[in-house]
């Protein structure tokens, strides 16, 4: 459970700086992706759409792309 000051400090940051937060704390679960819990479901869907890249590795977008496209730059 994330400790509530924890949480009241990254409320606190300006929208930039929580967004950066974010990015790290997603990428620090590379290193635990095994430990995500996952029901048979998504475990199967994930297999579904990694054997479509595998077959065509155009499909999809970088995260980089996706966080371009979700917040441009002005």
């Amino acid at each position: 459970m994330v400790r509530q000051a924890i949480l009241s400090d990254a409320l606190a940051l300006p929208p930039a700086d929580r967004l950066e937060l974010i990015d790290r704390l997603w990428a620090s679960l590379d290193a635990d992706v095994a430990a995500l819990p996952l029901t048979d479901a998504q475990r199967t869907e994930l297999d579904r759409r990694l054997d479509q890249m595998d077959r065509d590795p155009n499909l999809g977008s970088t995260w980089d792309e996706v966080k371009a496209r979700a917040w441009p730059r002005k």
